[in-house]
């Protein structure tokens, strides 16, 4: 009797076994008070938009399937630490503290003061102190704060887009927004009032953030984001949304 070549044999198909089980998928978070372009969110489900699409392509290029989950803004750190998730990407490390992975920055972004053209044109950021400015609840703006003080005077909404409705109605003449959000409501229609040149007030660079037991490695991640940089689809995907 062969054991030894019994003993090959087995370990051929368990091997071969092994080699069929598909790699896990690829978990994303999603915040669920997302808007376009980030995301649109039906009936629990993530149906477009730049989450979905950058997803994808690190999942293509990580071999997973992708499972976009979307979680409140206030759960997503400890649904992350929690390990429901994989990643949660758009995100800064100082914007979501945590045990957490870092991407290399590579999502651009600016963080924009639009002025209506019918309203005078402040100078810089300092010609904002004592006017009311649209912002977002909860979001800190600390370039702007840094400057005004007490000179600044927020008005909070609860996203982007109803500041940008409250721009366009003339209830404030100033508001702090992503180039990303405005230029995806102008590409829409959804915005369509005369702008002085917006004023630039931060340029980010923004990450992803990786579950401390993900189910894929930073240096796999990374490879995968250099990928989407180096081949030009990060700037085919953005260009989805301008």
């Amino acid at each position: 009797m062969n054991t030894g070549g019994g003993w090959a044999w087995i370990a051929i198909v368990a091997g071969a076994a092994s080699a069929s089980v598909p790699a896990a998928p690829l978990v994303l978070l999603v915040e669920t008070s997302a808007l376009m372009p980030q995301a649109r969110i039906e009936a629990g489900r993530v149906v477009e938009g730049l989450h979905a699409d950058l997803g994808a392509a690190l999942a293509r290029r990580l071999g997973r399937e992708l499972v976009l989950r979307p979680v409140p803004r206030k759960r997503l750190a400890q649904a992350l630490e929690r390990g429901e998730g994989d990643l949660l990407c758009d995100y800064q490390s100082d914007w979501l503290p945590g045990p957490f992975g870092w991407s290399r920055p590579f999502i651009p972004d600016q963080a924009l003061l639009v002025t209506a053209a019918g309203a005078p044109a402040p100078a810089g950021l300092a010609g904002l102190a004592g006017q009311p400015v649209g912002t977002v609840l909860g979001y800190v703006y600390p370039e702007v704060a840094d400057i005004l003080r007490t000179g600044f005077i927020r008005d909070d909404a609860p996203d982007a887009v109803a500041n940008l409705r409250k721009l366009a109605i003339g209830r404030i003449q100033h508001v702090l927004t992503g180039r990303r959000v405005l230029e995806y409501q102008q590409h829409i229609g959804g915005f369509r009032l005369a702008l002085h040149p917006p004023l630039v007030v931060s340029e980010v660079l923004a990450q992803c953030a990786l579950a401390p037991q993900a189910s894929v490695t930073l240096p796999a991640l990374n490879g995968a984001i250099n990928g989407l940089v180096a081949e030009g689809e990060l700037t085919r995907i953005l260009g989805k949304y301008r």
